[in-house]
């Protein structure tokens, strides 16, 4: 299995490790639980350097990028960055990215990592003359620091006003001594950053930040599960694929249909036009079950009209969460559903996520 730069760091810490898509990445080290608290209540911190980092540069690389991706680049300013999808033809999502708009000649786009390779080819084979791209995914690490004290503690060891960074924007700077993207994003609902930095000095950054006085707690892929769950993030592979559009997965805010142009822009108009097949929602459980991906749900008849895609049980609020595709017209809140766990029928509700 690859590794991450920050596997050493991982090691001293007593982290749990498992094996996510080919990387051999910390789960957890003292618990899910835990650590999915001190996020919501103080500050977090993550490595998230399987993630892959593409930049195209050219003339023109702004205008490029846009023809690729369903939100538009020429509605943000340079130094902002936009959530988007990449969609097929079909209006399937290749992959949901984060696009940085350095400037007009350069653009950053980071990755899911399991879709690494996947994604450079699609914007090599599709990117408008002019422009190139370059995986530098191997030259980037990544750390995310994320919380409600990540700007008090991220300040501490950067000289870099990080308070002017606003949601979605990023800027460059030293943090520890080493350059980086200071970017003002995450996928945990919390405030927070990261950091895009140098694969080579990754361990520096790292280690500052964990032995600040009453400094974040190191964090694992469990709890940026639980975490991006109770805000109803979707995780590719589970909640949106190359089966689903952004229309069907409640990304149609991104999915800018008045752009002159995109790959997927037919088909997804032709489905808002034709109506919407089904959509992802949340649901939470009444009772103690807790849902598991690839349960099916039922309506009160006990009809199948769906699968659980992502599940788990809330650490904030102690109940049985979960995402799943419905059709349309039950995707109301408020809605009861029920969801088949084991040999069990078990009622839920669809709601807005997170829970109040």
């Amino acid at each position: 299995m690859k590794r991450t730069p920050l596997y050493i760091c991982h090691s001293e810490h007593g982290a749990r490790f498992v094996d996510f898509g080919g990387w051999e990445m910390p789960v957890q080290y003292v618990g899910i639980r835990s650590e999915h608290e001190a996020v919501r209540t103080h500050a977090g911190l993550f490595d998230v350097s399987h993630m892959g980092e593409v930049v195209v540069t050219g003339e023109d690389a702004v205008g490029a990028v846009n023809t690729l991706i369903t939100n538009d680049l020429e509605k943000i300013a340079d130094g902002q960055a936009c959530y988007t999808a990449m969609c097929m033809p079909s209006g399937g999502i290749v992959d949901d990215l984060v696009v940085y708009r350095i400037s007009r000649a350069e653009v950053l786009i980071c990755v899911n990592a399991s879709n690494r390779e996947k994604d450079f080819q699609w914007i090599c084979d599709h990117l408008p003359a002019g422009a190139v791209a370059e995986d530098q995914s191997d030259e980037y690490a990544q750390i995310a620091l994320q919380g409600p004290q990540a700007e008090s503690l991220l300040s501490q060891l950067t000289e870099t006003n990080i308070s002017d960074i606003g949601r979605y924007w990023f800027a460059r700077g030293e943090v520890a001594g080493v350059s980086c993207i200071i970017s003002r994003t995450g996928y945990t609902g919390e405030d927070g950053f990261e950091l895009y930095l140098p694969a080579a000095k990754a361990s520096i950054v790292w280690r500052a930040l964990a032995s600040l006085k009453e400094g974040p707690v190191p964090c694992g892929l469990g709890a940026r599960d639980t975490l991006r769950l109770e805000h109803k993030y979707a995780l590719y592979g589970n909640d949106i694929d190359e089966s689903t559009t952004p229309l069907e997965a409640g990304l149609g805010w991104l999915t800018k249909l008045t752009k002159e142009q995109f790959i997927g822009k037919e088909a997804l108009a032709k489905q808002k036009a034709e109506g919407i097949p089904r959509f992802l929602v949340a649901f939470k459980m009444e009772g103690r079950a807790i849902p598991r991906q690839g349960y099916d749900i039922l309506n009160a008849e006990g009809a199948v009209i769906g699968q659980v895609t992502s599940g788990t049980k809330s650490p904030s609020f102690g109940v049985g969460i979960g995402l799943g595709y419905v059709p349309y017209e039950v995707r109301k809140s408020g809605q009861q559903i029920f969801v088949q766990v084991r040999k069990s029928v078990e009622p839920a509700t669809i709601v807005r996520l997170p829970l109040k």
